[in-house]
C-alpha cells in the first residue's frame, strides 16, 4: 500500500471529529456535533486531498559484491528497452543506476513471489513437473501459470532463510549467482550466471540476498 501524508487541514478536521466523539457520551446534543464535524471533515477532504508517494522501486541485490565493489550484482532480466528476451534465463547483471531500470526493479510479496511489475511476470525455477534439481535456471513467467509440464505456481514461492538466502519454498535450493562472470555488450558491465543450487553447499558470498533501493 503507498503511504500517504494528510494535510495540516485534514489533520485539524479530524481532531474535530475526535472532540465531537468524546462529546457523544457526555453532551444530549451530541448529534448536531457530530453531523457538524463529519460536514468539516468531508469538506476538507474534497479541498484538501491525501498526498500519496510512490512504492519505493527495489532491486534484489546480492549482499556481497564480488567483483562489481560499488554497484554489485541484482537479479536481472537479459536485454533492455524494446530488446528484453523474456524467453532467455534471468541473471546476476551488475545492479544499474543511477535511474532506476525496470528490468531489475522487482517486488517481494506477501504471496511469497518475486515479481517484475514491468513485465508482470514472477520469478521462476524451471523445474520440470513438480520437481526442482540443483542447477535449474529462472525465468520469468506469468504468476500461477500451469501448462504441460510446468506447474509454475510450486515454483514460484520464496522464502528469506536465517542466512538471508533466497530457498525455494518446499525445497533445499536457493537462488545462486554463478562463479564466473564476463562482460555483456559493455565492457563496463559484467554478469553471472542464475541458477538453484543447495543452500547449504553453495558459498554465502553468492548466495544471500537484500531487498536495496533501485539504482545507486
Amino acid at each position: 500500500m503507498d503511504l500517504v501524508i494528510f494535510s495540516p487541514h485534514w489533520q485539524r478536521a479530524t481532531k474535530k471529529l475526535l472532540i465531537h466523539q468524546k462529546r457523544f457520551n457526555q453532551n444530549k446534543f451530541y448529534k448536531f456535533g457530530l453531523a457538524t464535524s463529519l460536514s468539516v471533515f468531508a469538506f476538507f477532504a474534497m479541498s484538501n486531498p491525501v498526498v500519496a508517494l510512490p512504492e519505493v522501486k527495489q532491486y534484489l541485490q546480492l549482499k556481497d559484491r564480488l567483483d562489481r565493489p560499488i554497484d554489485g550484482y541484482c537479479l536481472d532480466v537479459v536485454g533492455s528497452g524494446r530488446h528484453i528476451r523474456l524467453d532467455m534465463p534471468l541473471t546476476a547483471h551488475n545492479c544499474k543506476g543511477p535511474q532506476v531500470y525496470a528490468d531489475e526493479v522487482v517486488q517481494y510479496r506477501s504471496d511469497q513471489s518475486l515479481y517484475f511489475p514491468a513485465y508482470e511476470g514472477c520469478v521462476t525455477v524451471m523445474g520440470l513437473n513438480d520437481k526442482a534439481l540443483a542447477g535449474n535456471a529462472l525465468m520469468l513467467k506469468r504468476c500461477g501459470e500451469v501448462q504441460p509440464f510446468l506447474n509454475a505456481k510450486k515454483f514460484q514461492k520464496f522464502d528469506f532463510n536465517e542466512q538471508g538466502q533466497v530457498q525455494l519454498v518446499g525445497s533445499s535450493l536457493c537462488i545462486s549467482a554463478g562463479q564466473d562472470s564476463h562482460t555483456t555488450y559493455s565492457p563496463d558491465h559484467r554478469w553471472r550466471s542464475l541458477l538453484m543450487l543447495p543452500c547449504k553447499e553453495v558459498a554465502l558470498t553468492r548466495s544471500v540476498w537484500q531487498l536495496v533501493p533501485g539504482g545507486y
